[in-house]
């Protein structure tokens, strides 16, 4: 997982129990991730990582009392060394987006959780930022885990060198962007 010797000590914010094990079991098959607490709603999430200050929070948007955007922006103010992942069955760009500027540096849907979350954690503990798959590109609009796409404009002297370039372009060589 990390790559430190450090334990991760990790908060859950989930009102739903079975979801809330099912997190807590994948932690557990991790010796370096460590769950040092539970929260069921937003309020009490809040609450939770200003005492226990986590290095990670895995966090719900659709929370009871105060929802996950507010309690994402509240521990990042509260615990700026605590980073926050969303764990959300919601996919529309707009909520995504905005999940991201609350200063969560991750956004798993709960549909890839079982393959992401453990790739997930581990990119945001390296510093990074992480998006479920299938919400990049289509639903935000661009690549969300920062790579940027190239646009290039051609002009052909002629028809031969612009059916050759097609050539180029379409068999994924040095030099084109179909690899999206």
């Amino acid at each position: 997982m990390a790559s430190s010797s450090a334990v991760v000590r990790i908060l859950v914010v989930e009102d739903y129990e079975s979801w809330r094990r099912f997190v807590s079991t994948t932690l557990q098959s991790q010796p370096k991730l460590q769950l040092i607490g539970e929260a069921v709603d937003g309020l009490d999430a809040v609450q939770k990582a200003e005492e226990l200050q986590p290095d990670l929070v895995l966090l719900d948007i659709g929370l009871p009392k105060l929802n996950g955007m507010e309690v994402a922006r509240q521990i990042c103010s509260l615990c700026p060394r605590s980073k926050v992942v969303f764990l959300s069955q919601e996919n529309a760009g707009d909520v995504v987006r905005g999940a991201l500027a609350t200063g969560a540096k991750g956004y798993v849907l709960k549909s890839s959780a079982a393959t992401e979350l453990l790739p997930a954690i581990e990119a945001v503990l390296a510093g990074g930022r992480y998006v479920s798959h299938s919400l990049r590109d289509d639903q935000l609009g661009k690549n969300a885990n920062s790579h940027a796409h190239r646009h290039e404009i051609l002009f052909f002297a002629d028809d031969t060198v612009l059916v050759d370039g097609f050539a180029h372009y379409e068999s994924g060589e040095p030099g084109d962007s179909s690899g999206y």
